[in-house]
């Protein structure tokens, strides 16, 4: 007898639909085998789900059982389908009426004894799912996840006899919806505050306009001025995060398999990523043989630094130049395309030369004239167009370190960021974008009005700096960034001269 069983598989952050084909047949020699292009995980879910079946008092007898994974042509990959193909053969050997199967879509590791175990992406399955006329069973420690989508119905079961008896009408599942707010731990006080960074005003300020109008930054500084120490309490001036923006990072995050069974992953806090400049291409931008999410995508809707950046290997630098311009990864394949959210506010720092004195008032540069070129042309021109914002951190001098007087708070300097955001949140409220940096050209003379004076500077500038068109349209956004946070309908003069401040590199390099 051939039944049919409803599961998916995770693509990207994307679910897709699976049809588990299963034909329990007597009268030939007892096998097991699995069709459609699995991957080993699969392949080894024979001796599970067999395991399982007998574990839980149901008896097969000698069968021969062919499983069809369909479309057969779509690579599979985890134990994910371990729960349907028991479901099919079930059905397929009487023990369950495969009449009230079609509604079901089945997801589910099985252990040796019919337990239930955690899969990742459930959130993203019940997402692709919604209003459908579907309901999903998992397990319990992943229905709580799948529970955010509001548009499905979802089940948890522990094991396999519960949903076994569920289907044949002789027992309940818990039915899960979850709270976002539920979801995420109760803290979400950032443990570090800009009050404890000594003098660095300038670079405050570089970082208030950054964060105001998600700009990207280039912190140039020797060791010891503070760059990570700044860099680790930009998450303290975001504003909170929006409903919209918490599920996107669960998905984003439970298909990393960084998400575990019934906790959540990280605090109620933008994202912090901080790879080590040892990491590969793939690592930072996402792939592998079934990809996954890197650190761009990690870092979605909250901050990626990258400390020391000169240290990176150049291939890895160059390949942020596409998220960093679309704000999504695209990894092809030979059968596929899949495609990452990578919304990220990237923080550079580095040191003005290999030794990091250049410069320094108090220390000699002990590094050859072509060694420094060398250091800084590991970035190339193209990249630095992408980057907003160039700022130095300079050391901090006795007299603003031993001052006892308090700097500037991260909840003021948040007041001085939400006000900003509001104001783009509403001139862009009908429109698929919401940050200044993130203004198509095409809107760019709409939104961005500059006065007279503030154009004739713009214009004197561009053809002293060689600024790049690229960097031309950066600096109009960012000058808009700077309006807004002094509530300013229009670019005057000062926004466009403070703007250019921060593309000093275009000229020095």
């Amino acid at each position: 007898m051939i039944s049919k069983v409803n599961s998916a598989t995770c693509l990207g952050i994307h679910s897709y639909p699976i049809d588990i084909e299963v034909d329990v047949s007597s009268g030939q020699l007892p096998g097991f085998a699995i069709v459609g292009l699995p991957d080993t995980a699969i392949k080894e879910s024979k001796e599970r789900v067999r395991s399982a079946i007998k574990n839980c008092d149901y008896q097969l007898g000698s069968k021969n059982i062919i499983v069809n994974l369909a479309p057969a042509d779509m690579k599979k990959e985890g134990p994910s389908f371990d729960l349907a193909i028991a479901i099919g053969i079930l059905a397929s050997s009487g023990i369950i009426n495969p009449q009230f199967l079609e509604e079901f879509i089945f997801l589910g590791e099985l252990a040796l004894d019919g337990t239930l175990r955690h899969i990742p992406g459930s959130l993203s399955t019940a997402t692709s799912f919604a209003n459908k006329n579907k309901t999903l069973i998992l397990p319990s420690e992943s229905a709580k996840e799948a529970g955010l989508e509001k548009n499905i119905c979802v089940y948890g079961a522990k094991n396999l006899k519960e949903v076994v008896k569920f289907l044949n009408k002789e027992g309940s599942l818990k039915k899960f919806s979850t709270d976002i707010t539920s979801f995420f731990s109760d803290e979400k006080q950032n443990p570090f505050d800009f009050a404890e960074v000594k003098g660095q005003e300038v670079v405050k300020r570089a970082l208030t306009i950054a964060v105001s109008g998600f700009h990207h930054v280039l912190m140039i500084g020797p060791p010891g001025s503070g760059k990570s120490m700044l860099a680790k309490r930009i998450p303290s001036i975001f504003p909170p995060l929006e409903v919209n923006e918490c599920l996107e990072m669960v998905q984003i995050h439970s298909q990393s398999k960084t998400l575990g069974p019934n906790q959540a992953a990280f605090k109620a806090l933008r994202p912090f990523r901080s790879p080590h400049c040892s990491i590969s291409a793939a690592g930072l931008i996402g792939g592998g043989t079934y990809p996954r999410p890197g650190e761009v995508s990690m870092a979605h809707h909250g901050v990626l630094f990258l400390d020391e950046f000169p240290e990176f290997r150049r291939d890895v630098i160059e390949s942020l130049r596409s998220p960093l311009e679309d704000r999504v990864v695209t990894i092809s394949r030979a059968k596929q395309k899949l495609s990452f959210p990578s919304n990220f506010m990237m923080i550079c720092a580095m040191n003005p030369c290999p030794c990091g004195n250049l410069g320094s008032k108090n220390k000699e540069c002990s590094c050859l004239t072509y060694k420094v070129s060398q250091y800084r042309n590991k970035i190339s021109g193209p990249l630095l167009d992408r980057i907003d914002i160039h700022v130095e951190v300079p050391q901090v001098p006795y007299d603003q370190l031993s001052n006892k007087r308090k700097s500037e708070s991260s909840a003021e300097i948040k007041n001085k960021v939400e006000k900003a955001r509001s104001l783009q949140q509403e001139r862009y409220k009908k429109l698929n974008f919401s940050y200044n940096s993130q203004i198509p050209d095409k809107y760019l003379h709409e939104f961005c009005c500059l006065d007279p004076s503030a154009e004739k500077l713009l214009k004197q500038a561009i053809n002293e700096l060689g600024i790049s068109a690229r960097a031309y349209t950066r600096l109009i956004k960012l000058s808009r960034t700077i309006a807004d946070l002094e509530s300013s309908p229009s670019i005057t003069e000062d926004h466009i001269q403070e703007a250019i401040q921060y593309r000093s590199l275009d000229r020095n390099w």
